[in-house]
């Protein structure tokens, strides 16, 4: 019996955490990003407005049906006859097409060309913004449930110190002022744990809409995971130029300026009267039986001429260049300030990491030894774990913001830099 005793306390941690691994998805980030390139909804609902657009690219290259007409006489008085369609009734039967001029037909194609692109472009940059989203929520979760970790961990060995010290209190060993400094600071403690939870509540709400699933996400992040977010080695100025390349918003703000010009060309051709051209078979109601003629219309430019349509389509011209050029000023920018961010944070990080924590964490080891063989006061012994917490959320919160800071680099160059 003592046998299989040991045997299942030895197997309860495994099957503990299988357990919970069924409650929940464990996911490292190349998981998340091929499960959200496959669920996310945005992105297969944006997929079927490409797809639209290219069905409108298909209807833009038809040619338009011939019209067909057909006529036959009512009553023929003289044979009195209803609907008479022999020999010697009558019958009109024609056929008309209509023929685009000025190249009308391959501009709406280019126009619609164009249209099909900026559907692709607008598709790029939906992903582009939730990748982002994803990864910055990936990691800051990951992040703070480290902090979570280690203030549920602090919140049971302090819960046990108040517990002790209540019981010295019924014996008059200390004092109240004491016991109630110490159940305060454990109800800041928890204050502060209940705030990470709720940010949890909110990364998971996110992270689980944006990957289309039921399950909480648990990140699997290893430390060699995070180095591949470095400093570029490029210069400012190249990835500047990087951004304007590959941006995909501006890519769609050149492609509304491309639709505009296409557009004006349009209507410039469509001031130009299109033809008409038919056939008529006529069975008895010509000068001569069995008449066939051919037929040439056109509408004479005498008071349309498309002026309204072209006056906009040339001020749309100016309106999307005005806003292309100022989207590339806005890239520029953008890309600089990023840099600066991860200068920054790059920069803080490295001034606190290392012998630093390594100090932290050996001091909260031996505080609260410290603290029960009487070598520190109350007071110091609070002023040193408020300050281990702030410092480790601040920590945690550090290295979340390295991550989001290189992710937006990548969102703002339009690039996947650091994969």
């Amino acid at each position: 019996m003592r046998f299989f005793l040991v045997l299942f306390l030895g197997l309860l941690p495994g099957l503990l955490t299988r357990a919970r691994a069924q409650d929940s998805l464990v996911l490292s980030r190349r998981q998340a990003d091929s499960l959200f390139l496959a669920n996310n909804l945005l992105l297969l609902a944006e997929r079927f407005r490409v797809d639209a657009s290219q069905a409108q690219l298909i209807q833009a290259r038809l040619y338009d049906n011939p019209t067909v007409g057909f006529e036959i006489s009512t009553y023929n008085p003289d044979r009195r006859k209803v609907l008479d369609v022999g020999s010697q009734g009558q019958t009109i039967v024609t056929i008309e097409q209509l023929l685009y001029t000025a190249g009308k037909r391959n501009k709406r194609i280019a126009l619609a060309t164009e249209a099909t692109r900026l559907t692709e472009l607008e598709l790029l940059d939906l992903l582009r913004g939730l990748r982002y989203e994803l990864r910055s929520r990936f990691y800051g979760l990951y992040f703070a449930r480290q902090t979570l970790a280690r203030f549920t961990q602090q919140l049971a060995t302090l819960q046990s110190t108040v517990d002790g010290y209540e019981r010295e209190y019924t014996r008059n060993n200390v004092s109240l002022r004491e016991v109630l400094r110490l159940k305060a600071l454990l109800f800041q403690l928890s204050n502060d744990r209940t705030e990470i939870q709720l940010q949890l509540a909110d990364d998971q709400r996110v992270l689980q809409t944006l990957l289309s699933v039921e399950l909480p996400i648990r990140p699997l992040v290893s430390d060699e995971g995070l180095p591949t977010y470095r400093l570029p080695t490029v210069p400012d100025d190249s990835l500047r130029q990087l951004a304007l390349q590959h941006r995909p918003d501006l890519r769609v703000a050149n492609s509304l300026t491309r639709q505009a010009e296409l557009n004006l060309n349009l209507q410039r051709a469509l001031a130009r009267p299109d033809i008409r051209v038919g056939g008529t078979y006529d069975q008895a109601g010509s000068y001569v039986p069995h008449y066939v003629g051919l037929g040439l219309s056109v509408d004479l430019p005498v008071f349309n001429r498309n002026q309204g349509a072209i006056a906009a389509a040339r001020s749309q011209i100016g309106y999307q260049q005005g806003l292309e050029r100022q989207r590339v000023i806005q890239i520029g920018n953008e890309v600089m300030a990023s840099l600066q961010k991860v200068r920054a944070v790059e920069q803080q990080l490295q001034s606190v990491t290392g012998r630093f924590t390594n100090q932290f964490d050996e001091l909260n080891k031996g505080v609260l030894l410290s603290f029960q063989k009487g070598n520190i006061s109350l007071i110091e012994f609070v002023d040193l774990i408020e300050t281990y917490n702030e410092s480790l959320r601040e920590l945690n919160r550090l290295k979340a913001d390295r991550v989001s800071t290189y992710e937006e680099l990548n969102y703002l160059l339009g690039l996947d830099l650091f994969n």
